[in-house]
């Protein structure tokens, strides 16, 4: 039986059952608190606005070192986001069990996956957290002790990521791939959350699925993947079902981290989006907005996810 017909079943299961379903070939972990959707972060007072803009400074007048950012911890509390101050939170928990698998694929084992630290975070449409939990993860992963991460904002035609941080960037990605003379230190953005760097979008362009599958990506790729070798890029790509970029990033992926409404995400679409990515070695689904119901011990908060090995599970 391959990842997509188990997936489905987990789905119509869970849809079902009123009490916790069996997995097949996917391990249920934990739940979490409800997910904000991608469409934005819940209301706020003004001066909390998530989505007001702080420019980005530069550490020297000349650029030749990284932009640098602060992050607004607050806020990010606020938002129901991961922050690496060492309090607890039921969010912080479910993002150390999520991470757990992903890092054990790119830097443990004896069976490396290809590009096993490439890690795309997607759904199959809009509005089922991926944004949300792309960012949740990436500041879990560094706050591990010997990594880092760098959070690609790569939905280009609806880039989330340095609004979500309160962040302004002109150039990111999309430049890099057109310009290949332009340095990476004139895009990337070092965050005040240690270990934590930030590539944006950059400027929108029509031909972004033509870019994203050409060559100069994959020379970009190989470039900041094998930079550091301690380094997971994690990509918040578009919905697979609405544009084509996400299945063409796919390609470059190793392991593929699916988020899946557990209130919205038809099985045909689950089905479908699944097709779209069986060609990585690794698909993991984020169980989001579960019903409480699906509780186990103390967690009963609506938040589940599993993890397949792509077409072995």
């Amino acid at each position: 039986m391959s990842i997509i017909e188990k997936a489905a079943g987990k789905l119509e299961q869970r849809t079902a059952a009123p009490a916790v379903p069996e997995l097949k070939g996917l391990d249920l972990v934990q739940e979490s608190a409800p997910v904000p959707p991608d469409e934005g972060p819940r209301a706020l007072p003004p001066s909390e606005d998530p989505f007001s803009e702080t420019p980005a400074g530069r550490k020297t007048a000349e650029g030749s070192t990284p932009l640098f950012s602060k992050i607004d911890l607050e806020r990010l509390r606020h938002l129901n986001i991961v922050t690496p101050t060492g309090e607890y939170s039921l969010t912080a928990e479910e993002f150390r069990m999520i991470k757990r698998p992903l890092l054990n694929n790119a830097f443990g084992g004896e069976k490396k996956l290809k590009n096993s630290n490439l890690i795309m975070v997607t759904s199959a449409l809009p509005g089922d957290g991926k944004s949300f939990c792309a960012l949740n993860l990436a500041i879990s992963i560094a706050m591990e002790m010997d990594r880092t991460v760098l959070l690609v904002d790569a939905d280009v035609s609806k880039p989330s990521q340095m609004k979500l941080l309160g962040i302004q960037a002109e150039l990111g990605l999309l430049d890099l791939i057109q310009n290949p003379g332009l340095p990476l230190s004139e895009v990337l953005i070092k965050t005040s959350i240690a270990n934590l760097t930030l590539l944006p979008a950059g400027k929108s362009t029509r031909n972004a699925t033509e870019l994203l599958a050409s060559e100069a990506m994959a020379h970009l790729l190989d470039d900041l993947s094998g930079r550091y070798p301690d380094r997971l890029i994690l990509f918040d790509s578009p919905p697979l079902l609405v544009t084509t970029e996400s299945s063409v990033l796919s390609t470059h992926m190793g392991q593929v981290v699916m988020v899946v409404d557990a209130a919205s995400t038809t099985q045909p679409a689950l089905r479908s989006a699944l097709t779209l990515v069986q060609h990585c070695g690794y698909v993991g689904l984020i169980i989001n907005r579960a019903s409480p119901h699906l509780s186990i011990g103390s967690y009963g908060y609506g938040y589940g996810y599993g993890y397949g090995y792509g077409q072995q599970a």
